[in-house]
């Protein structure tokens, strides 16, 4: 497969990125000590570590590539119909407060002699929610990234999430989720195509929990 027409920040979108483990544990050493803790104290003594291992963890998107994720899993199909992959479970990092944020992806598009191998919509999914996010953007960024890289008749992308930002600070509601769209080509053109898979992602959805 030919990648060359792509864009290089949509292939390598943060690929050559690392983390500095050493300013990480300091920053939360001094931030430990800001709000008036105690460091050394046995509970907190390894906790900038843990933080900082947790951090690759949580934020391996930066470091993920494209071309290793897709790994050749685009397979050359005659099949029109809309292929749909939804509850696709994320968790994320509101960049703002840096609190999670956490909810389902709907995807779907419309092959246009292309599929793609079912396991790396979830795990496109995860490549944007693990970076320090917001929500409009990570919709935008998963349904780009499909659009350009199957070149398909039509891309559409639902995100509901909780945001705790919203349900610890601020307006403190707990049953409040943002929900966000994106569309391309047919599902923005079309609107039965649009309203075909609102309906699918809607019938038997799992309800967004705590």
């Amino acid at each position: 497969m030919e990648f060359d027409e792509f864009d290089d920040a949509i292939l390598h979108p943060g690929s050559t990125r690392t983390m500095d483990f050493d300013v990480i544990e300091h920053a939360v050493r001094d931030i430990l000590t800001a709000i008036g803790e105690d460091p050394l104290r046995e509970g907190l003594q390894k906790t900038p570590a843990r933080v900082a291992r947790m951090y690759t963890e949580l934020l391996q998107g930066y470091a993920t590539d494209p071309l290793a994720l897709v790994n050749d899993a685009i397979f050359e199909v005659q099949y029109d119909e809309m292929v749909i992959v939804r509850d696709i479970e994320f968790y994320s990092l509101c960049e703002h407060h840096m609190l999670p944020f956490l909810g389902r992806a709907h995807v779907a598009y419309i092959p246009n002699g292309r599929v793609l191998g079912l396991s790396k919509i979830p795990r496109i999914v995860d490549m944007y929610a693990r970076r320090l996010q917001v929500q409009e953007r990570m919709t935008r960024q998963i349904a780009d990234f499909l659009r350009d890289l199957l070149r398909p008749q039509g891309v559409a992308v639902v995100i509901e999430g909780m945001h705790l930002c919203a349900m610890m600070r601020g307006v403190k509601k707990h049953d409040a989720r943002m929900v966000t769209s994106a569309m391309h080509g047919a599902f923005r053109s079309n609107l039965a195509t649009r309203e075909e898979f609102l309906q699918n992602i809607a019938r038997g959805a799992a309800e967004l929990r705590f």
